[in-house]
């Protein structure tokens, strides 16, 4: 209720300013820092389903490609990079699996990273690159697809997710320019086409669809030779997700990069599952069972099953 001075009452706590005489210093994110970044006249204008787009009106230092820089190339000190990312379609949806170690340099920055997110019900994201540009980048994705779905009353398809995150990528390129590069790896259940769908990227922004498997980060080459042995179409989620530890643990065995199972700190492998029945993250003593299964076996035998030598064995 306004007090004919063009603020608004706010019972015993005193008045507010009407949105019209709102200096920029009043607003605050999360109540903590005060900004003089929020721009009142975009809450009010005609915008599209973005948030993206929203916020480049409404503070545009807080996307990423801002707080990060759009310079030229040059020194970088060493952050925290997230490494190996695998993801394979499974019968009725897809499986998505990353190890938990962050490097800095030669250094093991995080022995418990978390590198594959829930981007919405019927998808997920998992990154490599530098860690706090790749964890903003899937933030603001998440939070992008939740705006659409409000505005819109309905969620994006699984292509015009993928298309959107390409955006976000793209336009971090000056920030990988300076040794900044984040890649995601998109995958989730196709509800038109009833079935897994994996896409991967590139640093400028290029989207490319996968097919059966994928892998992104510094140990994904050896990660992707062991899928190439052990993936076979139609498998059920469960058995996937024992692929997927396989070709992690060969992952780590090759690359100093990329964390195994770490049995004495009972830390393992995030996975998780999109099916019809939406996103689902495995609970930590369910993927240690997997974990425990792997590395049993490689006890017995280092390298890991053997695949078949002719298809019809």
């Amino acid at each position: 209720m306004s007090d004919g001075t063009g603020c608004l009452r706010v019972g015993l706590h005193g008045t507010l300013p009407a949105v019209g005489t709102l200096d920029r210093k009043d607003f605050a994110v999360g109540g903590i820092e005060p900004q003089g970044r929020w721009q009142a006249a975009a809450f009010l204008a005609a915008g599209s389903s973005s948030f993206a787009d929203f916020l480049s009106q409404a503070a545009p230092d807080l996307l990423p490609r801002a707080r990060h820089g759009d310079g030229a190339a040059g020194v970088v000190p060493d952050v925290p990079h997230g490494t190996t990312i695998v993801t394979a379609v499974c019968d009725g949806g897809v499986v998505m699996a990353g190890d938990r170690r962050a490097t800095a340099g030669n250094m093991i920055a995080q022995r418990h990273m978390e590198k594959v997110f829930r981007s919405d019900e019927y998808s997920c994201v998992g990154i490599s690159g530098a860690a706090g540009v790749a964890v903003d980048m899937v933030r603001l994705f998440a939070v992008e697809l939740e705006h659409y779905e409000k505005l819109e009353g309905r969620s994006l398809s699984l292509e015009g997710k993928a298309n959107r995150l390409a955006g976000f990528v793209k336009a971090n390129l000056g920030g990988a320019m300076q040794g900044l590069v984040a890649v995601p790896l998109l995958a989730g259940y196709d509800e038109e086409t009833r079935q897994g769908r994996i896409f991967s990227f590139t640093v400028d922004g290029g989207k490319y669809e996968e097919q059966r498997f994928a892998g992104i980060g510094s140990g994904s080459l050896f990660a992707r030779g062991a899928l190439k042995k052990l993936y076979r179409d139609g498998m059920s989620a469960e058995d996937v997700v024992l692929v997927l530890m396989q070709a992690l643990y060969d992952a780590a065995d090759e690359d100093s990069a990329t964390g195994g199972p770490d049995m004495s700190r009972r830390i393992y492998p995030v996975v998780a599952t999109v099916t019809e029945d939406g996103y689902q993250r495995l609970a930590d003593d369910e993927a240690g069972r997997y974990a425990d299964a792997v590395v049993a076996e490689r006890m017995q035998r280092p390298d890991g099953p053997a695949a078949p030598l002719r298809s019809d064995s």
